[in-house]
């Protein structure tokens, strides 16, 4: 066993968690993950809930799976960081137990009795055209629909936490989270990155006291050691400091290297995005901020799809029956299957395009929105469709990279894929083609793990800044060069047919959503 020191991160997904240790070159030592695979339940139509204690016995448990890996040394590591998916909020008492199921950031639920927002705020929405955009913020407000439909559990909410701070809290016992961490509908000021100011029209929104709220740390500073309680149930030894690292997005962005303004980090995950690292305050689409960044005083700026590469989970749920059939008969995963089903599809899937708006994001493309496929014929198979959704997600990706691109007036000139969707070699190239540049792959699957692990490089002093950490634990994985031939073709799907499919249908799901009152 090395007694090199090593980094412990923990990364709390949607579909598993994973305790994974780095040695201080970014390689991975040993690796445990317990996939969540009732990562929530629905006792009501739209509603994902899930028993805090799930999360955190899932924790325990991969910590002490991780253990029984022979080249693990214990006393090697030197700090803990966490990082958890985003906006899944917790409410807890006085005791530190919870109140009421975790809602989980999938939840579609709604407030009813959304009240106007007063003062001058009221009146500078309406002159930027967004009353939209904060209505969805009212209405999907998780703590006002506590406070409206469960009075009770509201009132005795001592505090009032999303995911990394609950679990920062079970191993520490101290009521402290991330600002890199603190996305969701909460009075949040991403432009100092603190508790927004008295007098905020987010206060109004959610009816949250800021005592109820943990202490706010930035990333790479301590939040407290794992206690007596925490070591014994997770094996973690006592002591080691837990370093503040940041949501999941943000930290595979740093895990990915991705630290300048000109680089790009694709997400290939459940919800599909593209964030660039910008020292500046940069609103992505007005009024929608950009997100706290792993690297201290730092934004992330995103644009998201929603449901991104869970439509490929979608599919093969819904259609792929045979697939998932044969990947248990031969020991593969069926997404394997899929990616060899579709070598033999031409790009541009043969006059087949796909509108990724399964779920439709807070402004982009619109509340209306409706996923869609064109172009059927009769030559068209489900690995055509299969093929339209990776390049779909891709199309729409492609439409951020150059929204965030007129924001910034910079040009992004490194594009990194990370996520699930990265490991498919078809869907690297076709990245590659549709956005004429070379795909890459981190040398790590486990980007956002690594994220975290430099937030605590750093915060304990292994690294003294974040660009000899990246320089240090990030590189270069398999590249994907652009093909001249794919890269026309797309250009002219992407040009004459994606960026023109929304504005075309838009009336219509306005229509469907007014027949059909969603």
């Amino acid at each position: 066993m090395s007694t090199q020191d090593t980094i412990l991160a923990i990364d709390n997904g949607t579909q598993s968690i994973r305790a994974i240790i780095f040695d201080t070159n970014g390689n991975t030592i040993a690796k445990a993950q317990v996939p969540l695979l009732d990562a929530y339940f629905s006792d009501q139509a739209d509603w994902n809930e899930q028993h805090p204690h799930f999360f955190w016995d899932s924790l325990c448990r991969v910590c002490n799976m991780l253990w029984q890996e022979p080249q693990v040394n214990k006393e090697s590591i030197k700090a803990v960081s966490i990082t958890t998916m985003r906006n899944t909020v917790i409410n807890l008492d006085k005791q530190g137990e919870s109140l009421r199921p975790a809602i989980i950031w999938t939840d579609k639920r709604k407030v009813k009795n959304i009240k106007p927002i007063s003062g001058v705020w009221k009146y500078a929405f309406k002159i930027a055209r967004v009353e939209n955009t904060i209505h969805n913020f009212q209405a999907s407000c998780q703590a006002a629909w506590i406070a409206e439909n469960q009075p009770e559990i509201w009132g005795k909410t001592h505090k009032y936490l999303l995911l990394s701070g609950y679990l920062n809290y079970k191993l520490t016992g101290e009521f402290k989270d991330s600002k890199a961490s603190q996305v969701g509908y909460i009075p949040f000021d991403y432009k100092s990155h603190d508790w927004a100011k008295d007098g905020d029209w987010k206060w109004q929104v959610a009816p949250i006291n800021k005592n109820k709220l943990p202490e706010l740390v930035k990333p790479g500073e301590i939040i407290g050691s794992i206690n007596k309680s925490a070591s014994i149930a997770t094996g973690i030894p006592l002591e080691v400091p837990v370093i503040a690292a940041g949501g999941d997005k943000s930290s595979e962005v740093l895990g990915s290297g991705c630290i300048k303004d000109n680089q790009a980090c694709l997400s290939y995950g459940t919800t599909a995005t593209i964030n660039v690292t910008s020292s500046k305050y940069i609103e992505p689409i007005k009024f929608v901020p950009p997100y706290p960044s792993n690297v201290t005083d730092a934004y992330t700026i995103e644009y998201q799809i929603y449901r991104g590469y869970w439509m490929v989970s979608w599919f093969k749920e819904q259609f792929g029956h045979m697939e998932r059939d044969m990947s248990e008969k031969m020991g593969v995963a069926a997404e394997q299957l899929f990616d060899k089903s579709i070598t033999t599809i031409p790009p541009g899937s043969e006059g087949l395009m796909l509108q990724p708006y399964w779920s439709p994001g807070v402004k982009v493309p619109g509340p209306e929105a409706r996923g869609a496929i064109i172009g059927f014929s009769d030559i068209h198979t489900r690995a055509h469709v299969y093929r339209a959704i990776l390049e779909g997600i891709a199309y729409g990706l492609r439409d951020g990279k150059e929204s965030i691109e007129k924001k910034t007036k910079d040009p992004i000139k490194e594009l990194m894929v990370s996520g699930g969707g990265s490991q498919s070699a078809v869907a690297m190239q076709l990245t590659a083609d549709i956005f004429n540049m070379p795909a890459i792959r981190p040398h790590t699957y486990e980007t956002s793990a690594l994220g975290a692990a430099i937030n605590a490089a750093v915060g304990v002093g292994i690294y003294s800044d974040y660009e000899e950490a990246v320089s240090a634990m990030c590189r270069h994985g398999e590249v994907f060069e652009p093909i001249p031939e794919n890269v026309a073709l797309y250009e002219s799907l992407y040009q004459q047919g994606y960026k023109k499919m929304y504005k075309q249908l838009k009336p219509i799901y306005q229509r469907f959503k007014d027949l059909l009152n969603t």
